[in-house]
């Protein structure tokens, strides 16, 4: 298929995820949705997808995973989640570690997901910065949607483990790693000082500091600071810390979100919730419950849910879904949660998460409603092309 092939999907049940759903048709030209419409009439030499009785949605959307970074089958030789030397690491990127000949770009595709926030791992206070990117290419500069798109840091258990257990080194404690943290920002807004002050004075502009660059993204606020937090104490620290800075925030995992709902609804921040498809691996996971993204997004919380691949396979974002809304989540939020609000969440809601004229043409056509056991995507589309049929 040419780059501006045009497709035909006909007659399915379009769930567009901002409008009511309807019986009609949608025209691909190219890589974008070029028409949308009840009477919409193919056009000649088009190729026709007949989708009655089917349902259209838009491609699913996993807000936190580690697809490409943490390759299951390679224990050593795939491993590039975490760079354990080091706990504060800001100046990595993701976009260097990830392989698209994953088997979980694969695995998404067959599971409907069509685009994912692969994100460095939690055992550093700071990890790096994650990218957007679609599930389907051989080059990975070719399947960004957004570089950089927030800067992964974690607190709780897992940064005390590696360096204050294993390394015998801080962070050994909750404080150690908060007070990295804020050390770190601190510098930041130092570095930037400095770059101000060599407008006019050449002599006082810093050596360049690749860290210092990713954290200055975080301090103007042009990209979120993304905070691992399992246990609400964890998660209201990390709140604190966005308050002090004046910081954008997304809670990642927010296992113990559902008792402090109410506060993380007036910080006005997202939650990603997950994983939630596992047992209780750690201690701060004690509290895990479906019931979670159900109860924040009654709060008002906007709300994504993720599998946290490889700790759930990624094909199973929708079963996620499905169970969270079987656990008392409103139906059409349990989709917004891993269509439409991940794009927002994201900032790529201009190019995907929901069908409308001029986005990209990520869509999925599912032989029944995503959330029965039975229903299987029949056919996937990303950037106008069929990618499994």
């Amino acid at each position: 298929m040419n780059a501006m092939s045009s497709l035909f999907i006909r007659n399915g049940r379009i769930k567009t995820m901002q409008g009511p759903e309807f019986i009609g048709s949608i025209l691909i030209e190219g890589t974008k949705i070029k028409a949308m419409g009840e009477n919409l009439e193919a056009p000649q030499g088009v190729e026709v997808i007949e989708a009655e009785g089917k349902l259209v949605l838009p491609g699913f959307i996993d807000a936190h995973c580690h697809v490409g970074l943490g390759e299951e089958i390679y224990q050593h030789e795939g491993d590039d989640l975490n760079e354990m030397t080091d706990p504060v690491t800001p100046e990595l990127r993701a976009i260097d570690g990830i392989n698209p000949e994953d088997e979980a770009f694969r695995d998404a595709r067959l599971g409907g997901v069509t685009a994912v926030f692969s994100t460095p791992g939690s055992g550093n206070v700071i990890g790096g910065t994650g990218v957007v990117l679609k599930t389907a290419g051989k080059v990975v500069d070719k399947m960004i949607l957004r570089d950089p798109a927030g800067l992964k840091v974690a607190f709780g258990e897992n940064p005390k483990m590696v360096y204050g257990g294993e390394q015998k080194k801080m962070p050994m404690t909750r404080m150690a790693t908060a007070a990295l943290l804020r050390q770190a920002l601190v510098d930041a807004e130092t570095y930037l000082e400095k770059l101000e002050q060599g407008i006019d004075d050449p002599e006082k502009v810093p050596e360049r500091d690749l860290g210092m660059e990713n954290l200055l993204k975080v301090i103007k606020r042009e990209i979120p600071m993304r905070a691992h937090a399992h246990r609400a104490d964890d998660i209201m620290t990390a709140i604190r810390i966005a308050k002090e800075f004046n910081l954008d925030l997304v809670i990642e995992h927010c296992t113990e979100g559902h008792k402090i709902a109410e506060e993380i609804a007036e910080y006005g921040c997202p939650a990603v919730v997950g994983p939630l498809l596992v047992n209780r691996a750690k201690v701060e996971m004690k509290d895990k419950s479906f019931a979670t993204p159900g109860i924040l997004a009654k709060a008002g919380v906007k709300v994504a849910i993720m599998t946290d691949h490889s700790v759930v396979p990624i094909e199973q974002l929708p079963l996620c879904a499905a169970l969270a809304a079987k656990a008392g989540m409103d139906e059409d939020e349990a989709l917004k949660a891993i269509t439409i609000n991940p794009a927002e969440i994201l900032g790529v809601d201009d190019r995907i998460g929901s069908l409308e004229i001029g986005k990209d043409a990520d869509i999925v056509i599912w032989s029944d409603h995503p959330f029965i056991l039975k229903a299987r995507p029949e056919v996937v589309i990303i950037n106008g092309q069929i990618v499994k049929d």
